[in-house]
């Protein structure tokens, strides 16, 4: 699933391709896909408008438009854009197509369906109910040390698991939550609330630093929408980890094999030398 740093690098995509331009046509083949609006309000709502910007909030990614609207998009497991041609042939699961007025087409294709759209007025955006819940930005001045202390010693939950819960820390799935873990030297399974000072001011330190350093060499997946034959996979700093998917493998830090749990249905790496409880 896209974390942080890979919906970041794809705003930063979609940012150079789409911005300014105007959206001449809009189709929603997969009406489940967006709660907030039918398939002709869905079209209706989009003809027309131009994007003025892309942003985002923790996952989802947010395509500011000139009337005063704003198309959000959570990719889930497999959503990703494409940017083709007019006479480029669509993927099957292909499930949304703005056509620009560049003659290009974004196509928006999730074979799993995990993903979703909405529509909020720009002016209400904080207040939509699928942001106003969310935790602060983890790569901005408001995610302090002060902020993760206190959330964290509020609750018992298994750590790793309360970094996955995105009102309490914003961005982090399974990948950079055990990366920053094991960078942190914290285990994956101790209470949130019995960590001590020492341990929070890492956590809080490395789970900035591993996000900051997984964009700076463009996350996991390979997320350019104009790389249209390419797989959603590849992005540099996949060969950078040093738990995720390593199970069986040295560690990188002390040479000890690297041991896979479960925890909430998903897997976890870490090392239980690097990581004592």
């Amino acid at each position: 699933m896209p974390e942080l740093p890979e919906v970041e690098m794809v705003v930063r995509h979609l940012q150079k391709l789409v911005t300014k331009r105007t959206i001449i046509k809009a189709q929603l083949h997969l009406p489940k896909l967006v709660e907030d609006a039918t398939p002709r309000q869905f079209a209706a709502t989009l003809r027309g408008a131009c994007v003025t910007s892309v942003t985002r909030r923790g996952k989802y990614i947010l395509s500011h438009l000139d009337n005063e609207r704003t198309l959000l998009t959570h990719l889930g497991m497999t959503g990703r854009f494409l940017y083709v041609g007019a006479q480029d042939v669509a993927p099957k699961h292909t499930h949304v197509t703005l056509w620009l007025d560049n003659g290009k087409r974004l196509l928006y294709e999730d074979p799993r369906q995990f993903g979703m759209m909405g529509l909020s007025r720009t002016a209400e955006l904080d207040a939509y109910k699928l942001l106003a819940k969310l935790a602060p930005e983890t790569l901005s001045e408001a995610f302090t040390l002060a902020y993760l202390t206190e959330t964290l010693l509020r609750t018992d939950q298994q750590i790793k698991l309360a970094l996955l819960d995105q009102t309490k820390v914003l961005g982090l799935g399974n990948i950079y939550a055990a990366e920053a873990l094991h960078r942190a030297r914290i285990h994956p399974q101790t209470p949130a609330s019995q960590l001590t000072k020492a341990k929070l001011a890492a956590l809080h330190r490395e789970i900035v630093a591993t996000l900051t350093e997984a964009i700076a060499n463009n996350s996991t997946l390979n997320t350019d929408p104009s790389d249209f034959g390419a797989s959603y996979t590849g992005g540099v700093y996949e060969s950078m980890t040093k738990v995720y998917e390593r199970a069986g493998q040295p560690c990188l830090t002390c040479g000890k094999l690297i041991e896979r749990i479960t925890q909430g249905q998903r897997s976890t790496y870490f090392c239980s030398r690097c990581q004592k409880r």
